[in-house]
């Protein structure tokens, strides 16, 4: 089967953000206050711009909804996409609101003027249109025709959304075909990319809570990512969406497809580990969250792997008995006492993050 790869995508540009076409991948994820406090809603896209979020959607369930929209783009730094579903005059008046980017399906909004019109206005705009097939919204008569929900079914709901957009000579496309069932999802991103050149938003929908969430999302997009698929990713997480954002970096610097952050390396622990690691390990984490370089901090336990993996690191300890040995970039600096080997160790990492902002 040859597929479209994601650096022969067609480019889709959403907001300053592109997607597809080789660009780097973007991460998004989706605000869960009410879209109508417009104070709270901008308050979450702020946390989530901090976290390195590059596209933010909102749900936009009726007028209300889509009247705040202008306030919200107003007060945003990330591009903006209106979830609408049925609703043509939504999507017009979100368009009218300055939105960046429309995910709906144009088969689910009335007539064929109705949707035209909606064209037109995005046509205009320049905003693209995600076109979003989830497992659990497939139509009836594909369900009758499969017998449930497949890869095959997926597909051919997507496209059928899709001739209706390039009837009307509309081609700024993203398309996604999201199941739960990681296997049903990863299939039906391949059958996709091997009919379509459009850029692919990747997930797996309704994965879960951030611990079994985070797991079945990790396995499904490390699925499609490894085989080259996928231009923008959204890592689907009942809680805070900053912890999406957070997931879907570890994600990509897991497959070095992008970087930011530290990547925080750190053993399981055994027997001959004389430290509180765990502790210290989560305590490194938790304090290093607001560095955006891509630095490898290692937080190592023994004297077996510890010292080999913190001169590998950019920043390092290896544990000893009640005390820690700091590696800089290769070298050994220091003995640590253990009291203040976090302080110590947060201290180097945020004083090599600066040098790294002046090398450019």
């Amino acid at each position: 089967m040859t597929f479209t790869l994601r650096d022969q995508t067609r480019p889709v540009r959403i907001g300053a953000v592109q997607v597809g076409g080789g660009a780097p991948i973007a991460v998004q994820s989706m605000t869960n206050t009410d879209t109508r406090d417009v104070e709270a809603t901008c308050d979450q896209i702020q946390r989530l711009a901090a976290a390195g979020c590059d596209i933010v959607r909102v749900a936009v369930p009726d007028q209300k909804a889509a009247k705040a929209l202008g306030k919200i783009r107003e007060r945003t730094p990330l591009p903006l996409v209106a979830d609408i579903h049925f609703s043509h005059r939504l999507a017009l008046m979100a368009l009218d609101a300055g939105v960046d980017k429309l995910r709906i399906n144009p088969g689910n909004i009335g007539s064929k003027d109705r949707v035209q019109e909606v064209v037109k206005a995005a046509q205009s705009r320049g905003v693209p249109i995600r076109i979003g097939v989830n497992a659990g919204s497939l139509e009836k008569d594909l369900l009758a025709k499969y017998g449930r929900a497949t890869p095959e079914a997926m597909v051919e709901s997507a496209l059928r959304h899709v001739a209706i957009l390039e009837e009307l000579d509309f081609f700024n496309i993203v398309i996604s075909v999201k199941a739960f069932d990681v296997l049903t999802t990863w299939q039906a991103y391949r059958l996709l990319a091997a009919r379509r050149s459009y850029p692919l938003h990747i997930g797996i929908t309704e994965a879960g809570t951030p611990w079994a969430g985070t797991i079945r999302s990790a396995v499904g997009l490390g699925l499609i990512l490894g085989q080259g698929l996928g231009d923008t990713i959204r890592v689907s997480l009942t809680g805070d969406p900053v912890e999406e954002v957070r997931v879907g970096y570890e994600i990509l610097k897991a497959l070095n497809l992008r970087h930011r952050g530290p990547v925080l390396i750190s053993c399981p622990t055994c027997g001959r580990c004389q430290i509180d690691l765990p502790r210290l390990a989560n305590e490194v984490e938790r304090r290093l969250a607001h560095i955006d370089r891509p630095v490898a901090v290692a937080v190592m336990g023994c004297e077996v792997n510890g010292p080999g993996e913190a001169r590998e690191a950019d920043i390092g300890i290896a544990g000893g008995k009640n005390a820690a040995y700091l590696f800089r970039r290769g070298q050994m600096v220091r003995k640590l006492p253990i009291d203040e080997v976090v302080d110590l160790l947060v201290h180097e990492v945020e004083h090599l993050a600066e040098e790294m902002d002046g090398e450019g």
